[in-house]
């Protein structure tokens, strides 16, 4: 089921200006696709038109943020988290306004409240970044 819209305020804590995800899907218990399509009041947007690597990132941790959402299945409350590390970052391109985004998050090893996440994100065929995210969630 692919979630769009307000829908995802229930997924993930940030709000505009600072939420990076338009849509959701999970594809199992530990992977999911999300998109976003860069709007030119994106937070992350620099006066170069273009999205910042930092933005990239976070777009992938608000991916993971959503995913851990679906796993808890408790639909009123999004998870509270934080990037903790950040490994293995490749910024391969900058995005622009209006290009979509669509990115597969994987989950890894758990422990308690940490986990471990790769990130892809892609614009049709062409990645743009990858990341290996540590990431705190209650």
């Amino acid at each position: 089921m692919i979630i769009k819209g307000d829908d995802i305020k229930r997924l993930i804590p940030q709000r505009d200006p600072f939420m990076m995800v338009d849509e959701f899907e999970q594809q199992d218990e530990n992977t999911a696709m999300t998109a976003l399509t860069v709007g030119r009041g994106n937070y992350f947007l620099l006066p170069d038109g273009m999205i910042s690597p930092t933005g990239l990132i976070e777009h992938i941790a608000q991916s993971c943020s959503a995913l851990a959402a679906c796993k808890k299945k408790e639909e009123d409350t999004a998870p509270i988290g934080m990037i903790v590390e950040v490994r293995n970052f490749c910024c391969h391109r900058r995005v622009r306004v209006n290009e979509r985004i669509e990115t597969t998050v994987t989950f890894g090893f758990s422990f308690g409240n940490m986990t471990l996440a790769h990130g892809i994100s892609k614009t049709g065929e062409e990645t743009i970044a990858e990341v290996d995210l540590k990431i705190f969630m209650q």
